[in-house]
């Protein structure tokens, strides 16, 4: 594929450049004039207009391969994000907002902004922001400040967004209260704004920059704090239950998290390989050294049950998306969303720690570009949803919308299936001692059962990750399937 061969050539070399200029904040002009321009280098433009060109949120849209265009799409993301500079992120919030217009949106938003979002074209390609978060909560969107004003056109926006990534994109999907409308989630709507009123993106419409921030990693990005000041929005489906229409971005931003966090490993992985056949200590290269070469089999195992864990929830929401997802797999889809996103989260700071580690001093040094993966793989455990967040959302689906029955059904049909006796006694023996544990908690009380979600969340992932892998190994039938399976296996 050219976005692999690109990866590795072109796409590569813009990541310095974009990380060594990042974005600048320009308040005022010469004159004294409060513009708030945010200046992004060329790069940071380039990536983007690479996407567009190579249908990185478009392919899953043409669905040229009907319900595994997702796939096709996730593997286009894959290729692209380590070399990216987090370029990937505001492509996230592009394809949710696509996603969200083409469920709420009327033929307004369908007809003018999708076709942006959707754009194979650089000159009409738009990406969206994501505006939630404020300064009274993150992940709880409830106590949202932020007003939205009845006006002749539609609504006008009042209050701050705390953190905003990609501030420069053309529009955003936000969460507002309309006046007069209930406190909490339920009261709030899923608002349609754009961030301009210019082509050329230099005028904010009636936004106001206080500041950009400065974070630890994804350093190219524009990540701002706005003020909105009256600004014209749309609202998107009917008022109220903003916080159940946005969940529909939050599937598809949630996937391409879990994606770029395999992505991450694989990339921090073959570059602790490769140092590890140059590399002399003791005599010998790293790659002969076996503790070193266990430490490096570890990680590539962790990278190769994410990637199954996230491929197969790619899956799904491609038949879902496409209408051939059955009930089951409907609530299986909304169950594994979560949890992909939790497990691959975390694991992707594991790896890149073991990474960064498997480099000795040089992994420490800036010059090298290593510390820039743990900076940004440190995000992935965080943008979209916190563990402990996602934990629960994963305990919500599982008690209230039959995620439990379907995630058990689908394990157990998998199980079912295996040719190979002992794999299958082992997930029939490790399934029942946590689904035990796991009943016996569910009967105590609500402080008990939420402080066990995270502990759950990550045993039922390693558990169906296992049975991905020995499905995977009996269908092709090669050594090393099977070898990764059984070494899966015996992690518990």
């Amino acid at each position: 594929n050219q976005v692999g061969e690109d990866a590795a050539t072109k796409l590569l070399q813009l990541v310095d450049e974009a990380e060594s200029q990042p974005p600048v904040l320009v308040q005022y002009d010469s004159w004294g004039k409060r513009i708030d321009q945010i200046k992004v280098c060329r790069a940071w433009r380039d990536y983007e207009a690479y996407a567009s060109q190579n249908g990185i949120v478009a392919s899953a849209y043409e669905r040229e391969f009907d319900e595994f265009s997702r796939v096709y799409q996730m593997s286009l993301l894959y290729l692209f994000h380590p070399s990216s500079a987090l370029a990937s992120c505001p492509l996230a919030m592009t394809d949710g907002a696509a996603r969200a217009i083409e469920v709420f949106g009327d033929e307004e938003l369908k007809e003018k902004a999708y076709q942006h979002l959707i754009s194979r074209n650089p000159q009409t390609f738009w990406t969206s922001g994501q505006w939630m978060t404020e300064k009274i909560g993150g992940s709880d969107v409830g106590p949202s400040e932020t007003i939205a004003k009845k006006t002749k056109d539609g609504y006008a926006l009042y209050g701050t967004k705390w953190f905003t990534s990609a501030a420069t994109s053309q529009m955003a999907m936000t969460l507002a209260r309309i006046e007069g409308d209930t406190d909490g989630g339920r009261g709030l709507s899923l608002f349609y704004l754009e961030t301009f009123t210019d082509k050329e993106c230099t005028k904010w419409n009636h936004i106001e920059v206080l500041r950009l921030k400065d974070k630890l990693g994804t350093r190219a990005m524009p990540t701002a704090e706005l003020t909105l000041n009256g600004t014209p929005a749309k609202l998107v489906g009917d008022p109220g239950n903003g916080v159940r229409k946005i969940s529909t971005l939050f599937n598809i931003t949630r996937i391409y998290n879990a994606i770029s966090s395999v992505a991450q490993m694989r990339r921090g992985i073959a570059l602790a390989c490769d140092f590890a056949e140059k590399r002399k200590a003791f005599g010998k290269k790293l790659i002969d050294l076996p503790l070193h070469k266990k430490t490096l089999d570890d990680m590539d195992l962790e990278w190769r049950g994410c990637f199954h864990f996230v491929f197969k929830a790619t899956t799904l929401l491609g038949k879902d998306e496409c209408k051939k997802a059955n009930k089951h797999e409907q609530e299986l889809l909304r169950v594994l969303t979560p949890m992909v996103k939790l497990y691959t989260g975390k694991s992707v700071v594991n790896v890149t720690t073991e990474v960064v580690e498997s480099f000795g001093g040089a992994g420490y040094i800036e010059d090298t570009k290593i510390p820039r993966l743990l900076r940004d793989a440190q995000v992935l455990s965080i943008w979209e949803g916190t563990t402990n967040v996602l934990s629960l959302d994963m305990l919500r689906a599982f008690k209230k919308e039959n995620g439990y029955g379907a995630f058990e059904q689908d394990f157990q049909e998998r199980v079912n299936k295996l040719k190979d006796k002992t794999f299958q006694n082992n997930l029939k023996n490790i399934w029942k001692s946590v689904s035990e544990s796991f009943q016996e908690v569910m009967k105590k009380d609500e402080e008990t059962i939420q402080s066990q979600a995270r502990h759950f969340a990550f045993l039922f992932s390693r558990i169906y990750i296992a049975s991905l892998l020995i499905e995977f190994a009996e269908k092709t039938k090669e050594k090393s399937d099977l070898e990764t399976a059984h070494r899966w296996i015996k992690t518990f």
